[in-house]
C-alpha cells in the first residue's frame, strides 16, 4: 500500500510561482515512477509531467514545458513540481501519482497505481 499526500497549492497571480510537493509512503519509493496530473473544473484529468525512478528522464505536457519542473528526493520520499510563469489556465486540482510495478512512466492516468487526494491551485488573472 502506498499513500501519497500533496501539499503546496494555493492562490497565486498570473506570472507567479508555486511549488507543489508530494510525500509518499512505501519502502521502495526509489523504484517508483512518479507523475503529476491536473483537473480543471468541468474537464477531464490531464497529464502534466512525470519523472522516472532514476530521476531522468522527465517528460512534460506541451502546455507546461519550459515552465514546470519535476524533481524527486528519494531520501525524503518526495516528488516536487516547481511551477513558474503560471497562467490562469493552469488552475485546477493537482494530483500526484505513482507507478510501482516497473512499467515506467506513462502520459495516461491508467498507467498509475496510486493517487493522492489532490491540492488546489488557483491562478488569478
Amino acid at each position: 500500500q502506498v499513500q501519497l499526500v500533496e501539499s503546496g497549492g494555493g492562490l497565486v497571480q498570473a506570472g507567479g510561482s508555486l511549488r507543489l510537493s508530494c510525500a509518499a509512503s512505501g519502502r521502495a519509493f526509489s523504484s517508483y515512477a512518479m507523475a503529476w496530473f491536473r483537473q480543471a473544473p468541468g474537464q477531464e484529468r490531464e497529464f502534466v509531467g512525470a519523472i522516472s525512478w532514476s530521476g531522468a528522464p522527465t517528460t512534460y505536457a506541451d502546455s507546461v514545458k519550459g515552465r514546470f519542473t519535476i524533481s524527486r528526493d528519494d531520501v525524503k520520499k518526495t516528488v516536487s513540481l516547481q511551477m513558474n510563469s503560471l497562467k490562469p489556465e493552469d488552475t485546477g486540482v493537482y494530483y500526484c501519482a505513482a507507478e510501482i510495478t516497473g512499467r515506467g512512466f506513462r502520459r495516461h492516468e491508467s498507467g498509475y497505481d496510486y493517487w493522492g487526494q489532490g491540492t488546489q491551485v488557483i491562478v488569478s488573472s
